[in-house]
């Protein structure tokens, strides 16, 4: 039925009263946070219906305002798809359109939760130490003007109001794949807050809570074609629908304010004291081998994470990656097995009917290789191990940043510091230089960190030029 005729999808109950305002309302939310908060106010019960808050564009907004929230999500399991109707989301604000009416919402005293899916940059830190970048120019921004522009300025200035109010503090709950994400979280905001008014960092200190997650779902970025599928399957045209695997996990500290929050437990959230052995499982086999396939994957001309585990040499690598060179730097949580959790990695990832392109993955690298590669390489360093795969990795970060393919097409580097990344690999005409301009860039790499990967990153990088990125791999396994 084409777009044009089918009927919008809309909602079929009434919006829930908001208990939970969310920054960054994207795909990956809509597929996991938002599905988990649905299914908990199902079970037992609360008023946590989610404020969506778009911090950049207006295209979440006016795709989901003419459904009323309302959305599919639509799994896609390799036996075949389920599309269910996710209605929690009570309606979208687009902060630059109208930043007073985002504050006036997370000031509410109904709203007990501020949740955060804004990617790494989002917090406008520096992702080789977690400190806030003072010098980032929302930051400057937020701290001259009430009306703020990033992430950290919204809650500061909500929680400025909550407290000018006498109203408790909402907790403020980071959703985002950054090590340590609930202190790195409260680490800006009260650095932020410290620059407003020290007297209200003190307040959001003792009162405020910033519990640490982990999240887990594989949610690749919706095509039209996507859309078409959806349309198909319901009979209505969604504009907004998300695609996900099965297969999810999401592991909360429990620390929240006044012990407010949806009873996510009873639908299978692993609500724990320390998520710190989870989050390093998830960040490092994940997300870091993840990267490594993507950077490696697209280098040598697979589209998507499925077709790059089809390839036996990239199938072999990421299960050499595992078992040689992260499992040996980790401490698995209570009751994981490690090598288990690998195998369960390798199918997610051969599933074919989750079409995640390797060029997605790519995305936003500089802000990524601290937390999923570099922190695995310090601690293999520090015991004396090598890790020729994951060094492998980071030259192949650095050789699709340099803006040239293999073939020596253009690509199209997304990244906050891609003009940057461009200019130093530019600047350099060796395999040498540009490996040495890349880690001198202290965003990224420490000083200590460069000087151990100098030697090992220019070898990897000048066989990635010699032989290309598969024959470079076939060469580590």
């Amino acid at each position: 039925m084409p777009a044009d005729t089918a009927p919008r999808l809309d909602r079929v109950a009434p919006a829930p009263k908001v208990g939970i305002v969310h920054l960054g309302l994207g795909a990956f939310f809509r597929a996991h946070g938002a599905i988990f908060t649905e299914e908990a106010i199902a079970a037992s019960g609360g008023e946590w219906g989610i404020l969506g808050v778009s911090l950049q564009s207006a295209g979440t907004r006016d795709a989901l305002a003419p459904q009323g929230g309302s959305y599919i999500a639509l799994e896609l399991a390799p036996e075949g798809v389920k599309p269910h109707a996710v209605q929690v989301i009570a309606g979208v604000l687009v902060a630059p359109e109208d930043p007073e009416a985002v504050l006036t919402a997370m000031a509410d005293p109904a709203v007990q939760i501020v949740s955060l899916t804004v990617t790494e940059k989002g917090y406008c830190h520096e992702p080789s130490t977690g400190a806030l970048n003072l010098t980032h120019p929302d930051i400057v921004h937020d701290i001259a003007q009430a009306l703020p522009r990033s992430a950290p300025g919204y809650i500061v200035r909500a929680l400025q109001r909550r407290k000018a109010a006498g109203v408790a503090p909402f907790t403020a709950m980071t959703c985002d794949n950054l090590p340590h994400n609930g202190k790195v979280l409260r680490g800006v905001v009260l650095a932020l807050a410290r620059e407003i008014d020290p007297a209200l960092a003190d307040w959001i200190a003792e009162k405020g809570r910033f519990p640490a997650t982990m999240v887990d779902r594989i949610v690749p970025a919706t095509k039209p074609e996507d859309i078409a599928q959806v349309e198909a399957l319901t009979g209505c045209h969604d504009a907004a629908p998300v695609m996900h695997e099965p297969f999810r996990q999401w592991v909360i500290e429990d620390s929240f304010v006044n012990g407010a929050r949806p009873d996510w437990g009873a639908v299978g959230a692993q609500m724990v004291a320390d998520v710190t052995p989870y989050e390093h499982m998830k960040l490092r086999m994940l997300n870091g081998t993840h990267s490594a396939l993507a950077y490696l994957g697209y280098l040598a001309g697979h589209e998507t994470i499925a077709d790059t585990m089809a390839d036996p040499v990239f199938a072999r690598f990421v299960k050499k990656l595992w078992a040689d060179e992260i499992i040996p730097a980790l401490t698995p949580p209570p009751g994981e097995s490690l090598a288990a959790y690998a195998e369960a990695l390798a199918a997610r990832y051969a599933n074919p009917a989750i079409r995640h392109r390797t060029w997605q993955i790519a995305m936003d690298g500089s802000q990524k290789l601290p937390q999923r590669i570099l922190g695995t390489l310090a601690e293999t360093f520090a015991a004396g191990r090598t890790a020729p795969g994951l060094v492998l990795a980071v030259a192949a970060w650095m050789r699709y940043v340099g803006g040239t393919d293999e073939t020596g097409a253009p690509i199209e580097v997304k990244d906050p510091l891609a003009a940057r990344l461009r200019a130093l690999s530019d600047g350099a005409d060796t395999p040498e230089g540009k490996v040495a301009a890349l880690l001198g860039l202290r965003d990224v790499f420490s000083a200590e960190m460069a000087a151990l990967l100098q030697a090992p990153v220019t070898e990897a990088y000048g066989r990635l030029v010699d032989l290309g990125a598969r024959k470079a791999v076939e060469e580590v396994v």
